[in-house]
């Protein structure tokens, strides 16, 4: 976002105004974090704000400070059509194209609001009056720091706040050890815990949260887990079945594609999570070195993401889907094979 561009946005935002924030659908740490940081800022400026989320967000979210007043969009339509409606301003977060809103596309391409996008995946649909996308930052809470650098609002950064940009920054770089992960991200996330985010207690509640049940659920994820030593690839499938015999709760399968990642020689691993009451199987693909995923979930799974991090999804069925899946290794293998790590 070119400076020009920040000081008109700072001119329009200068008088109280009707602003809704999105994040994309299943938001995870980054989306929900970003939002909460970007709530608060905005409403010690006098707007009127509201969070829509797609649908729920993860349970071992809801204890960071306004999440409880982000609207399910699944239960509250009516309420949140007249919110997007009405709104003077949306900004969309964590992700870059309205269809990954899911039931919230047709009303959000519907409205005459101007549009603020802060997102950091690939390849962003044309949608947005303002845009910030940078694909090198490691994360939307990154981003967020910097767009409130932007706008000279670094000082209304309070704990709650630096809260909220720690977690999605942490969640984002899988505890600071992917890649994307640089000096930069490390001086923000040092000036954040400057500004009040209590890193050990960040990290209990987010990773600290196992029960039984998702315990035992990573046991079959890990008993279903395959090997593909010629292509250098693992991938875990879990069943509809599997996930009600075990209580699935929503956000209990994050992080396990990353066991079979770990594998020694595994340069990529792929996770495949049957949802019925969808008619799909949702994967989330990760890799090490310079494989791209976002190249194959954009040409292959309906999805995209990251260059070590993406999602997609499949319409087959659960077999049909793991055939599809060594179908498409055959075109990667030199590729996999390759890949230094």
């Amino acid at each position: 976002m070119q400076k020009e561009e920040i000081q008109k946005l700072k001119a329009e935002l200068s008088t109280p105004q009707k602003i809704v924030i999105v994040p994309h659908k299943s938001p995870d740490g980054d989306a929900v974090g970003s939002i909460t940081a970007l709530y608060s800022f905005l409403v010690k400026q006098n707007h009127e704000v509201s969070m829509i989320s797609p649908n729920d967000f993860p349970s071992f979210l809801s204890w960071l400070t306004h999440s409880d007043k982000i609207l399910n969009y699944e239960q509250t339509r009516s309420e949140s059509d007249a919110l997007i409606a009405a709104a003077d301003f949306i900004f969309i977060l964590d992700h870059n194209a309205l269809h990954r809103t899911g039931d919230m596309e047709s009303p959000l391409s519907q409205s005459n609001a101007t549009f603020v996008m802060i997102d950091h995946h690939q390849q962003p649909d044309d949608f947005a009056t303002y845009m910030y996308s940078d694909t090198s930052m490691s994360s939307t809470c990154e981003m967020m720091y910097h767009f409130l650098d932007k706008m000279d609002a670094l000082d209304q950064i309070d704990a709650a706040m630096a809260t909220s940009l720690y977690t999605g920054i942490l969640t984002d770089t899988g505890s600071f050890k992917y890649r994307s992960t640089t000096s930069t991200t490390l001086r923000v996330a040092a000036n954040l815990i400057d500004k009040g985010a209590d890193s050990e207690a960040i990290n209990r509640k987010i990773y600290d949260v196992n029960t039984p049940s998702r315990m035992k659920l990573l046991g079959v994820a890990l008993n279903n887990l395959t090997v593909l030593p010629k292509y250098r690839t693992a991938f875990i499938t879990l069943t509809q079945q599997e996930l009600d015999d075990n209580n699935y709760q929503k956000g209990d399968t994050e992080g396990f594609v990353n066991y079979a990642l770990s594998l020694d020689d595994v340069v990529f691993a792929q996770i495949f999570i049957e949802k019925k009451d969808e008619s799909i199987i949702k994967t989330s693909l990760r890799s090490k070195g310079d494989f791209d995923v976002n190249e194959m979930a954009r040409k292959h799974w309906n999805g995209g993401g990251h260059k070590n991090a993406a999602g997609g999804r499949s319409e087959l069925s659960m077999q049909e889907t793991k055939d599809k899946l060594i179908l498409i290794l055959r075109d990667y293998e030199k590729a996999l094979q390759d890949t230094q790590i």
